[in-house]
């Protein structure tokens, strides 16, 4: 069998005038001619277009091209290893790339439009970007979270340490709070209960009682967010929890 140029560019999805450049150059040579004097390609000449097509479209240069293929210490078996081993790295870094994207969409979708060293700033070891999905499912055709999107996207860094700061001194004060013997029923702890369910309503979204109980019930049933109470000070979760129901049962 044999092939015309345009059969060729055809096949390959390449133009005629690559495939007449590739010959110009002594890259791919077809081994024979119609009576014509015409280009006709066969099936070696359409192998060594696969190979031409695949260094290519790994960035190889031309003249690197020929020297590998053209190497005589090389046969097929050995091109399709070195194929093999240069997909394979490809393929990794492809994948590191997709990573690379995927965290960035989440940290738009997220609003938080940080550098990652402000993050870690910020943030410490917690990194939201890794709950953005999660959050969408979760929360995504809510209210509170149109609201949240929309307040955080436009945070600087500096209004984040400011929150930051004001979570932490809010920690103390109910860290205190109970380590001094408060019971979460009690009225100091409610208050601090209080002023935790208006931040989140000032810097986030519109915080109800409804909300708040609800919130406090994943701060027991999710061991991720008792871990992060708890690694504050030990009963912590706990005792946040029963000051929020308790503040929404004075409240409401």
């Amino acid at each position: 069998m044999s092939y015309t140029i345009g059969q060729v560019a055809r096949f390959a999805r390449v133009t005629v005038r690559t495939l007449h450049h590739y010959d110009e150059i002594g890259l791919l040579r077809p081994r024979l001619r119609s009576a014509a004097g015409h280009r006709r390609y066969d099936d070696a000449d359409l192998d060594r277009l696969q190979q031409i097509l695949f260094y290519r479209e790994l960035g190889f240069p031309l003249d690197e091209v020929a020297v590998l293929l053209d190497d005589p210490d090389a046969d097929p078996v050995a091109h399709l290893r070195r194929q093999h081993a240069l997909l394979t790295g490809r393929i990794d870094r492809l994948r590191q790339m997709a990573e690379a994207v995927r965290r960035a969409m989440e940290a738009r979708t997220m609003g938080i439009n940080l550098t990652p060293e402000d993050k870690f700033e910020v943030f410490g070891d917690y990194d939201p970007d890794e709950h953005a999905e999660e959050v969408r499912e979760r929360w995504g055709n809510t209210e509170a979270y149109a609201q949240s999107q929309a307040r955080v996207s436009s945070y600087t860094k500096e209004d984040w340490l400011r929150i930051k700061a004001e979570q932490d001194a809010w920690f103390g004060r109910i860290t205190a709070a109970m380590d001094a013997g408060e019971p979460a029923g009690g009225g100091a702890a409610m208050d601090l209960a209080e002023e935790h369910r208006q931040s989140i309503t000032r810097h986030y979204y519109d915080c109800g009682y409804d909300i708040h109980t609800g919130l406090a019930g994943m701060y027991l049933a999710d061991p991720r967010f008792t871990a992060y109470y708890e690694g504050i000070a030990p009963g912590l979760a706990r005792y946040l929890h029963d000051a929020i129901l308790a503040n929404a049962a004075r409240r409401t």
